[in-house]
């Protein structure tokens, strides 16, 4: 058994290293996009980020920037590389895992030893659960960024390994320090992510078949068990530690005027003097199980103590301080996650019940003069009971919500969804689409990494075996490039599926109690999720990642098919040779299949878009200006690039989801960096939660347009006049929706807020309408900076907010590069017909000269979806500058920034779309143009110049033709099937811009391309 332990070992380090490998070597070298970049901006500086935090990676993290030793650069670096440490040693501690359980049923021969097929095969299982693991989809997403998940996987399998060790010497004295390990690494997942709480179950299930004797009531008692203590982690510990310390706060410090915070310690101080005479009085009584449970809460709460770092650093008050966490009742909201709402788990209403009241929750409060202030109960919707069900899937309002509710449950109408309907979009979407094709995903294959929302095109799971995959996704025979070129286009066959499979049927005949353990490892990381989760349709992003713990327990089984496989051999041939070959085939199906295919879609080095295109976001901006954003990825890896790399720090970043917030408007109102306070001129009680939330319009037919500043300083006023009734409650309101601000022009100018050659049209006033019945505390704050700035700080939106949140302000816009300045010059609609007028001279000078490119053009670099989306923005800047500098008769410069266009975004890794019909019809416009401004170019470089945009343009559009040609025969190729009807928006788009590049061949004079094009158009029109 020793030399057993040593060959053990010495095989688990060996498979770490191979996994670390892999995952060091495929690392992304920056922030990636979501919510690395927050993290790791959080982690350098150990800033607060979002709830509920993640205290304890981000000072693990934290150390590992230290080996950065100063190079900002290699920060992101060293924190995605210890995420791919932790993903390995997770894969380390798979491989102990599946080894001890295999040892449980293949028992050593003479001596107490393993012979040699016995090694294969206890040895191979391992290595191929383990590898299987590594090369799994949503696992090694994880392993190469720095996020929590890998981390929090991390905790997982050690949990899991540690409970398997003490089953191996619960006998032994002292085994219980096993349990009271587990318990403290629990503790500490909690700084992580919750989802290592979720093992709880399968460890009591565990703990039970090693004490007692196995009993079909005694499994579900031990069950329960297992799920009161999950729950009395979850709610009682995490979220009740801190709510009762908050409540001992106000206490003494409102009633007893002691300093905040006060109250809180006294209460930890009577927890641990309970837990200290809670282990005397155990001991003296001789309770060795009441002395280990209090242990083991001792533990978890040491573990939970390293939120210290949240409190410490909020009250330092970093530029990153996400709910401002520095008092017990902040604490409180942080830890629970107000800020992202609720939702219905037990019981609820379905999407189209109405509120009939509001009952009033828990108080909240903020703090003034050292003293805790009630600003206002939280406010509970009390639904029609008629329209409330139990187990409520289809919750959310939202209209595409609705839409899409009514889409996978089949409901017709209005009606109020029955329960099997609700049950429906459960199965079907919940746990078929948002967790059954996420696993697909992992042992089948993959359609592609574009995100899907049911169609047949993105992102669903696909096998390669086209008989199968015809059945779901409508015929294969004719896939165009357009899909097989993309990276994600991964083919199992189903093998490793099928491995994991005969393992799960041969560990239940070999071992049920394990295999159950393992089951419900599955069904708690895997199916407990969905439920808990209870998504909505169109989510922001996929979800795979959640769901890491229950591909876990799968590898093990496609580890165990090893055994499996060679005990049928056994039947036809000696014990080694069965073993071997066992483990070749296996390895050959299953890991080794899983890496070929997935290498490319998982390798991420040599990228640096999310870092670069922050740069980009920052550099469209004036010196000491602000730019309003809205997303994640328009928001964390600017946070990245300031808080890390040092990119301008004279630009202050916005957040309009945030600005909901007081904390987050009193942070606004510092300096951070090089950057002043934003100029807000709300005081704090007018903006503090439950204070203008949101203001309601109320028409007093007010005629005509009325000041800005008058109307804000109405909905600052507190007299009841100037309030409405709403609800029972007495709310201020704004009476008109017509606006307008005077215009200072010497300060326009003084401030050089728009180019000299604009000063004749700056407006002596902006006119404005906003066509909202209520506006939020967000916009409430964008009025209010518009309001009075006075033009002395640049004001920016990036192009990525959206419409909803310009408050009809478009007309006053000016685009300099992937944001529009708000400037008093009114703009019309140019070539491009969207909104803004270009500075052609600022967005130039970014584009051509500021902006950087993440190493897009190079072959190597693998850009998901979440890159080329941004690329469009980008193919769309291009196309729009080049319109204006045409309009203005700077040809020579268009020319060029089509060029460079081409340059950093080639078909080649950004594949030619719809963007680049405009591209097109620039380059015809510079080939055909009369003459080249003199000033710009000699006369042998306009006619190169005339040239060149021909064949670019040409070359366009005979690859965009082939492009479409491509995909519409794909799409003809599901005619007479069920699956026609859901490519018809992309086959009407495909012929649209098919008949639009014969278009603008022809207008331009290239007959012979256009009727080429044309025939091609007829040929395809005519099968429709």
């Amino acid at each position: 058994m020793n030399s057993f332990k040593k060959i053990n070992d010495l095989a688990g380090w060996v498979i770490f290293a191979i996994a670390a490998f892999v995952f060091l070597k495929t690392i992304e070298p920056t922030g990636s996009f979501w919510d690395c970049g927050e993290f790791i901006a959080a982690a350098y500086k150990l800033q607060v980020g979002h709830p509920p935090g993640a205290s304890l990676f981000l000072m693990m993290a934290r150390i590992a920037t230290l080996f950065a030793f100063g190079n900002t650069e290699l920060v992101p670096v060293t924190v995605n590389a210890m995420s791919a440490l932790a993903s390995a040693f997770a894969v380390l501690f798979l491989f102990w895992s599946v080894s001890l359980l295999m040892r449980k049923f293949i028992k050593a021969e003479a001596d107490n030893k393993y012979s040699v097929s016995q090694l294969i095969v206890i040895l191979g299982s391992s290595a191929v659960a383990a590898l299987a693991y590594t090369f799994s989809d949503s696992f090694w997403f994880s392993a190469v960024e720095g996020e929590v998940y890998a981390t929090s996987q991390f905790f997982t399998a050690i949990v899991f390994w540690a409970m398997l060790k003490w089953d191996n010497v619960a006998d032994e004295q002292h085994a219980d320090r096993w349990i009271i390990l587990i318990a403290y690494l629990m503790g500490l997942s909690i700084g992580v992510h919750l989802l290592n709480l979720l093992c709880i179950p399968a460890l009591a299930l565990i703990y039970y078949y090693r004490k007692y004797t196995p009993s079909r009531i005694g499994v579900f008692t031990a069950l329960a068990v297992g799920t009161m203590i999950l729950a009395v982690v979850q709610y009682g510990i995490i979220a009740g530690f801190i709510k009762i310390g908050a409540k001992f706060d106000l206490l003494f410090v409102n009633s007893f005027g002691m300093p905040l915070w006060t109250g809180f310690l006294f209460f930890i101080l009577l927890l641990v003097s309970g837990i200290i005479y809670g282990l005397h009085y155990s001991r003296k009584r001789n309770k060795p199980v009441l002395n280990t449970a209090i242990l083991c809460f001792a533990f978890i709460l040491i573990g939970y103590s390293s939120y210290t770092m949240t409190v410490v650093r909020s009250m330092a008050n970093p530029p990153m301080d996400e709910n401002d966490p520095e008092h017990a009742f902040n604490l409180l909201g942080y830890i629970n996650r107000e800020q992202y709402g609720d939702r219905p788990l037990a019981y609820g209403q379905y999407y189209n019940a109405r509120v009939i009241e509001q009952e009033k929750g828990a108080m909240s409060y903020t703090v003034a003069d050292s003293k805790y202030v009630p600003t206002g109960n939280k406010i509970i919707p009390v639904y029609e009971p008629d329209k409330c069900t139990v187990f409520p899937r289809m919750y959310s309002n939202q209209p595409n919500h609705i839409s899409a509710y009514k889409e996978w449950a089949g409901i017709q109408g209005d009606a109020t969804p029955i329960m099997s309907q609700n049950m429906k979009f459960f199965f079907s979407y919940q746990i078929g689409y948002m967790f059954w094709r996420y696993f697909m995903w992992n042992f089948a294959g993959r359609q592609n990494d574009q995100q899907g929302h049911g169609g047949i095109l993105k992102g669903n799971w696909l096998s390669g075996v086209k008989a199968i995959d015809a059945m779901r996704l409508g015929p294969q025979d004719k896939l165009p490039e357009s899909m097989k070129w993309n990276k994600g286009y991964n083919r199992f066959y189903f093998l490793p599926l099928i491995l994991g499979l005969v393992g799960m049927f041969f560990h239940f005949k070999q071992d049920k109690h394990d295999a159950s353990i393992v089951m419900l490892l599955f069904i708690m990381t895997g199916l407990a999720i969905v439920i808990y989760l209870n998504q909505t349709p169109y989510q922001p992003r996929e979800r795979d990642y959640a769901y890491a713990g229950a591909t876990y327990a799968f590898a093990m089984w496609i580890g165990m098919s090893v055994a499996a496989v060679a005990q049928w051999l056994l039947k036809k041939t000696k014990a080694k040779a069965a073993a071997a070959v066992s483990l070749a085939v296996c390895l050959l199906a299953g890991p080794l299949l899983m890496a070929r295919e997935g290498w490319d879609d998982h390798d991420r080095s040599h990228r640096y878009t999310p870092r670069d295109f922050a740069s980009n976001y920052l550099n469209s901006v004036a010196p000491m200006g602000t730019i309003f954003t809205n997303g994640d990825n328009d928001t964390f890896p600017l946070w990245y690039a300031q808080d890390v790399e040092g990119i301008r720090t004279d630009v202050r970043i916005i957040n309009l989801s945030l600005l909901n917030t007081d904390w987050y408007i009193d942070q606004m109102k510092r300096k951070a960096y090089d950057s002043p306070p934003v100029p807000f001129t709300w005081k704090h009680e007018q903006y503090v939660q439950g204070t203008r939330d949101y203001i309601p319009f109320a028409d007093r037919r007010i005629e005509g347009f009325t000041d800005l500043r008058e109307v804000m300083k109405f909905i600052l006023t507190d007299n009841p006049a100037a309030k409405v009734t709403l609800g029972g409650e007495q709310m201020n309101y704004f009476p008109t929706k017509k606006f307008y601000l005077p215009v200072d022009k010497e300060a326009v100018i003084k401030n050089k807020v728009v180019q000299p050659e604009n000063y004749p049209n700056i407006v002596d006033t902006i006119f404005f309408e906003i066509s909202k019945n209520y506006l939020m505390k967000s916009e409430l704050m964008i009025l209010d900076l518009i309001a009075h700035n006075d033009w002395t700080r640049p004001i920016y939106f990036a192009v990525t907010v959206g419409n909803d949140s310009y408050l009809n302000l478009e007309e006053y816009f000016a685009l300099e590069g992937l944001a529009y300045r708000f400037v008093p010059v009114k703009s019309d609609k140019g070539r491009s017909g969207q909104d803004g007028k270009v500075n052609s001279t600022v967005m130039y000078d970014n584009m051509m000269n500021k902006f950087k490119w993440g190493n897009m053009a190079d072959e190597r670099v693998y850009l998901d979806q979440n890159n080329l989306n941004m690329t469009m923005n980008f193919r769309n800047n291009f196309s729009r500058l080049a319109d204006a500098l045409l309009e203005e008769g700077k040809k020579d410069s268009a020319f060029k920034v089509l060029e460079r266009c081409l340059e950093v975004m080639p078909d080649k890794t950004v594949p030619f779309n719809v963007f680049m019909l405009r591209i097109t019809d620039g380059f015809y416009t510079i080939a055909g143009a009369d003459e080249f401004l003199v000033s710009e170019s000699n006369l042998p470089e306009r006619n190169t110049n005339r040239k060149k945009a021909l064949e670019y343009a040409n070359v366009i559009v005979k690859r965009l033709s082939d492009i479409q040609e491509d995909d519409i025969e794909y799409y003809l190729s599901l005619k007479g099937t069920p699956f026609f009807k859901q490519v018809d928006r992309d086959l009407n788009q495909a012929m649209a811009i098919l008949n639009e590049l014969a278009r603008q061949a022809r207008a331009n004079g290239q007959t012979a391309l256009a009727d080429s094009v044309s025939a091609r158009f007829k040929a395809l029109e005519s099968r429709l």
